[in-house]
């Protein structure tokens, strides 16, 4: 469950993590001081202001909910143009089945960059050996191709963006490897 609340949280841009937490650390700082604070300067809290205080929190809650739906929205890929400029790339890994998914990018050059790259010390993934802890287990996440090229450039939470030490090319042989490795019997 925490595995996936990283995920989630990982994919946010940083504006929208800012705006989270504010938002909630004005309903923290809400609840605590109400709890706490006006308790022990009024021992008859909430008395006759009862009405008032009920509506304040009824407009915290509405506020969280809003900022959930508001900021914890994807945002949209800008990279549509280059992805009609990347030449496609048709993989056929393994055998049987016939089922192999079609990718953009190398596979194999995507698996010695996902070595060289470092992502081994943090994720876990069979086809390449590696058994990291940090970042999610990619053989049980299976994410999409857009999602594995959008976190790589990205970054998000512990994992850093890659965006401007890799080439573009890169980014996509990385994420072909790992949707091939993933989403393959």
């Amino acid at each position: 469950m925490l595995s996936t609340v990283a995920l989630v949280v990982a994919g946010l841009s940083s504006g929208h993590k800012l705006g989270l937490s504010l938002v909630g650390a004005a309903f923290i700082v809400f609840a605590l001081v109400s709890s706490f604070v006006i308790p022990r300067r009024s021992p008859n809290f909430p008395g006759r202001g009862l009405g008032w205080y009920v509506t304040l929190c009824v407009l915290f809650f509405i506020a969280m909910i809003a900022a959930v739906i508001v900021f914890g929205k994807e945002a949209k890929e800008a990279g549509g143009a280059e992805q009609q400029t990347t030449t496609a790339v048709t993989s056929s890994r393994g055998g049987g089945g016939g089922g192999a998914p079609k990718v953009v990018g190398d596979p194999a050059a995507g698996k010695a960059v996902f070595e060289s790259a470092g992502c081994t010390g943090c994720h876990t993934l069979k086809a390449a050996n590696a058994s990291g802890h940090v970042g999610p287990n990619l053989d049980q996440l299976k994410p999409a191709e857009n999602a594995v090229k959008n976190q790589v450039i990205h970054g998000g939470g512990p994992m850093p963006a890659f965006g401007k030490t890799l080439s573009a090319k890169q980014i996509q042989d990385v994420a072909a490897f790992v949707y091939t490795a993933t989403h393959n019997s």
